[in-house]
């Protein structure tokens, strides 16, 4: 193996333990906040009964501002989870795979939601593609993070289009939507972690893609373009 090789092998180990910390720093932080949590929305569930069907004013009003605080609590353990999930990206398990079998399994997956919501997918599949070392569960993860990010930018439907190629001896992945698009700098800062252009969004999905991505050995791109669309391209080592 050469110096250089050895050097990125190196490195990449320290990146991985210094993953591994974090996901278990993260994963007792978690563990001591959805326990009270779970207390509370317990508790708010019976105090939900008993209110119920209550005909008083008082209690209708109680029980509103109760209904509040339990979506509140719900939207918490969404954050929760989605910020273990940005923690323990670390956590590889890589096995040499088809690209193309992962999109197609994600695409059966997604499509009746998609059709729910006006979407309709085009996938333009490579039919020579070599096969690139992944960790499944957490790459279906990125096609998700991407899909709904797709999905999010295109409220009255649109085209998402999932393009595979091998180019310059790396295989890439462009996923290609219709959707309202961003300027430069909404560009420059949606890898920042809690950034969102969205009032209830966590700030976390796509940090999660880039560190995912960026596990595998990879590189994530975005263009785009206000009101014409944006396009992800995910490059992966052979």
């Amino acid at each position: 193996m050469s110096t250089d090789s050895l050097l990125a092998a190196d490195e990449r180990q320290r990146l991985l333990d210094r993953y591994s910390e974090i996901a278990v720093l993260a994963g007792g932080l978690a563990h001591e906040i959805k326990n009270p949590l779970s207390t509370i929305r317990l508790n708010l569930e019976l105090l939900t009964e008993v209110l119920a069907d209550s005909e008083s004013r008082r209690d209708r009003r109680m029980l509103k501002k109760i209904e509040s605080v339990q979506r509140e609590c719900k939207n918490l353990e969404g954050i929760l989870d989605d910020f273990l999930k940005y923690a323990r990206v670390g956590e590889l398990e890589l096995v040499a795979t088809d690209l193309n079998e992962v999109v197609r399994d994600f695409i059966e997956f997604y499509q009746p939601e998609a059709a729910a919501q006006g979407m309709e997918i085009s996938p333009h599949l490579s039919g020579d593609l070599p096969p690139v070392r992944l960790d499944r569960a957490l790459f279906r993860q990125v096609l998700l993070n991407l899909a709904l990010n797709a999905q999010q930018a295109m409220p009255k439907g649109g085209l998402l289009e999932l393009q595979t190629c091998l180019k310059d001896g790396r295989v890439h992945l462009d996923l290609i939507d219709t959707g309202n698009g961003m300027d430069e700098q909404t560009q420059s800062r949606i890898f920042q972690v809690f950034f969102s252009t969205k009032p209830s969004g966590s700030g976390l999905g796509l940090p999660t893609v880039k560190r995912i991505v960026e596990a595998h050995g990879g590189h994530i791109a975005v263009e785009s373009e206000p009101s014409r669309g944006t396009r992800f391209t995910i490059e992966l080592p052979v």
